[in-house]
């Protein structure tokens, strides 16, 4: 699956090519604003360097007033550091409701993302990051925006990003269930936790003729199931990261000719003996720049999956749902709902095939949702005509 932005779709410049101003001296510069989270452009803006104290940048965070850093690069990574520390003393009160843990955590994460990117930092029309010691963020950049358009003014908080995620394509994620890599793009949900592929490498086919991948992202679940030895696959994505993402990976892999990657809002014309589909898992509203990875708003892909499963499976065709039960765990839904949604969709159950994550939020006690990880199982449903 993609990864899209909150507020504003990724990949979109604030859509009404927002700008944003700073002086100095008296000289009053204007440029163009680029958020992929959709945040707004501040205000206030001074233009600041190495003498800026972190104490100092945090008053200035708070007050809303961003920062156009220009000094040192790795002074400026410090003291993104050192206000995330300022940020981070806010603790959370501990509670034993999931639920209230989890929506005070929602909004931490909100303020704390507000915060941080309020350190700012200039691109030239090349997207050359023109401070001292600034690495070469021209190919992460090109890669991630496209084209430029022009100067930009960006949080350095999401530049970082930007850079992160260029090296994580050109190294690549280990997928065990595949035995290769899968290399994903800037706003494409990377395969870190490898038990839900565990279940699709190991699950029983259905048959081997005809499988539709619904919401493919960086395609590593088309590509397990052409490499179990399905005739043709059918992958679908919205987003045109992902489709570009999961394009590159399977030519990569070997299995371009073997997985058609097609635009497509779920499903694709037509029906198959096997409909594979891993939603977001949690029912709630995206609202930091990873979030829609894993956040299903009132659980619209998850319902559009299972509302038109029947009508895209053959006869003895089997649809497989791919989810946590986390959502329920942390009281975002319940099982009995679930339920009703398969009955509903004219679905029954044939198996489910359970597995204990393995990523080390599951371990870490001092995180306020531990009860709810550490209790944690991943499904895949094996669902079929009722």
């Amino acid at each position: 699956m993609a990864i899209t932005n909150s507020p504003a779709a990724a990949g979109a410049v604030s859509a009404a090519a927002e700008t944003i101003s700073w002086q100095t001296g008296d000289t009053e510069h204007t440029t163009q604003w680029h958020s992929e989270g959709g945040w707004p452009a501040p205000k206030r803006v001074l233009v600041v360097d190495d003498t800026l104290t972190a104490d100092a940048a945090y008053r200035m965070a708070k007050a809303g007033t961003g920062m156009l850093w220009q000094g040192d690069f790795q002074n400026a990574r410090q003291l993104l550091s050192a206000l995330a520390r300022r940020v981070d003393r806010h603790r959370r009160t501990p509670t034993s409701n999931m639920k209230a843990a989890f929506e005070a955590g929602r909004t931490e994460a909100l303020r704390r993302a507000r915060l941080l990117g309020l350190v700012l930092v200039p691109l030239d029309a090349d997207h050359t990051l023109n401070i001292r010691r600034a690495p070469d963020a021209r190919q992460a950049c090109a890669e991630a925006y496209g084209p430029s358009s022009g100067p930009v003014v960006l949080s350095l908080r999401e530049l970082l990003g930007v850079i992160g995620a260029h090296e994580w394509r050109v190294k690549g994620v280990p997928v065990a269930a595949l035995g290769a890599s899968i290399h994903p793009h800037y706003g494409v949900f990377s395969p870190v936790r490898g038990e839900y592929l565990d279940l699709v490498a190991s699950a029983p086919l259905p048959a081997t003729g005809m499988a539709f991948d619904i919401g493919t992202g960086s395609g590593v679940i088309a590509a397990i199931l052409a490499q179990r030895g399905i005739d043709h696959v059918v992958a679908t994505d919205m987003e045109p990261r992902a489709l570009a993402c999961a394009r590159e990976n399977l030519q990569r892999l070997g299995y371009a000719d073997q997985v058609e990657v097609i635009e497509a809002d779920l499903f694709p014309a037509g029906r198959a003996d096997l409909v594979v589909c891993n939603p977001p898992w949690l029912p709630a509203s995206a609202a930091t720049s990873t979030d829609a990875a894993v956040y299903d708003p009132d659980s619209r892909m998850l319902r559009g999956f299972l509302a038109g499963l029947a009508g895209h499976l053959t006869e003895h065709g089997e649809g497989w749902l791919i989810i946590s039960n986390l959502g329920e765990l942390l009281g975002l839904r319940s099982r009995g709902e679930l339920l009703d949604l398969i009955d509903d969709a004219g679905l029954a159950v044939v198996a489910r095939l359970d597995i204990r994550p393995t990523h080390r939020k599951a371990a870490d006690t001092t995180d306020p949702l531990h009860a709810a990880r550490a209790a944690e199982v991943t499904s895949l449903w094996r669902l079929g005509r009722a």
